[in-house]
């Protein structure tokens, strides 16, 4: 007789059906996992592709809540990108994938406890290493000893093959895509969210999870100087005539003077909020920040400007290094003010970066150049025509 046939398929489904009814949260990732019955796993797998690989056996000898319990475990894998992050941790630590996933299951069960689940016995928890709970399981994996476990959550988790998995081409079972599991994972991101506040309660790690997948943390650092970047690059793009050099054309053309081609440097202006709005934390991350500007640029001597503005312009230089940056102000917040000068200035930039906390008016129209607005905090975000970058504070 097959897998198959052995499977009691009543009693699996009728898990999923109460873990689904007593979280919803959940039920859309519960419900995407497509059932492989198999004598090759002890318990519960999962691969890449959402195909839930379960052992006959196991399920005869599980009461209903305990298999809710793993369909949740088994789905938070899923939902968590264990395969996807254990596919950039270093090639040394995913050496021993049974190791990766005890840490893997570290992260899950303190919450699906704490969550009033019911679980199997041997399933493992932080606090049988003594490690602190709520960790990812990037934190645990090196403070963890060798791994003699022989529970296997299947490539789903940690991200190696196994030779019970079904080919990925095999049809044998519906398969999710990256692009649909990605749009699975928001979904209950959404749900988990509408649960919090219809006064529903969620243990720490899920709403840390919701909290990234809805508000995905980025390298802001990195999207700046690549913002930055891209419009010098833009801006050295553009060319004009100059007749300080006449083209070699000229020589075709005895007594015209021919202008030639010219590819400008380009201008930066640097705008700081220094209003009262700003602490000393966010007039701190501004300063780093020019830092950062002026060392990724590239832009040399004369041809960054600094302007210190509130609600009026308080210091405006043209500076070679962050140490000559004065930062001076405290009053009202008017960022117009600052681009407005900049823009007035003899040799306009042809970049504008604001650092600002968000809160100020800014101009009507676009800029007649390329403006970066650097949003410090939770502040309203500049016009569209503008390039916002988020930066956290603190």
């Amino acid at each position: 007789m097959s897998a198959a046939d052995d499977l009691d398929r009543t009693k699996l489904l009728a898990a999923r059906f109460r873990a689904a009814s007593e979280r919803p949260y959940l039920a859309s990732a519960l419900y995407s996992l497509s059932v492989v019955p198999t004598d090759a796993v002890p318990t519960m797998g999962v691969d890449r592709h959402w195909r839930c690989y379960v052992s006959p056996a196991f399920v005869d000898a599980t009461p209903v809540e305990e298999l809710a319990g793993v369909w949740v475990h088994e789905a938070a894998h899923l939902l968590r990108d264990h395969h996807g992050r254990a596919d950039r941790i270093p090639p040394a630590q995913r050496r021993d994938r049974l190791r990766v996933n005890l840490a893997q299951d570290c992260e899950i069960n303190d919450d699906l406890l704490a969550d009033g689940l019911r679980l199997p016995a041997g399933r493992v928890t932080p606090d049988a290493f003594d490690l602190p709970p709520g960790r990812l399981f990037e934190e645990y994996l090196p403070r963890l000893p060798a791994s003699d476990a022989v529970l296997d959550c299947g490539p789903g988790a940690h991200g190696e093959p196994t030779p019970w998995q079904l080919d990925d081409a095999d049809g044998a079972a519906p398969r999710v895509t990256e692009a649909e599991a990605k749009a699975i994972r928001r979904h209950t991101a959404e749900a988990m969210r509408a649960h919090v506040r219809n006064r529903g309660t969620l243990p720490a790690g899920w709403r840390r999870w919701a909290d990234q997948v809805l508000e995905p943390v980025v390298d802001w650092r990195r999207v700046l100087a690549g913002a930055v970047r891209e419009a010098l690059s833009w801006a050295s793009g553009a060319v004009d005539y100059t007749y300080r050099r006449p083209s070699r054309r000229s020589s075709a053309l005895p007594g015209v003077v021919l202008p030639s081609l010219r590819r400008p440097l380009p201008r930066v202006a640097i705008v700081i909020d220094t209003s009262g709005s700003m602490g000393d934390r966010e007039l701190g991350a501004a300063l780093a920040e020019v830092t950062g500007v002026l060392r990724e640029v590239g832009v040399r001597g004369d041809r960054v400007t600094v302007l210190s503005c509130d609600a009026d312009v308080q210091a405006a230089s043209r500076v070679t290094a962050a140490e000559q940056i004065e930062l001076k102000g405290g009053g009202g917040t008017d960022m117009r003010v600052g681009i407005r000068q900049a823009l007035d200035a003899p040799h306009p930039p042809s970049v504008v970066i604001v650092l600002t906390d968000g809160h100020t008016p800014w101009p009507d129209e676009p800029a007649a150049c390329r403006l970066i607005a650097v949003v410090i905090g939770a502040g309203s975000a500049a016009p569209s025509w503008a390039e916002t970058i988020r930066v956290p504070r603190g």
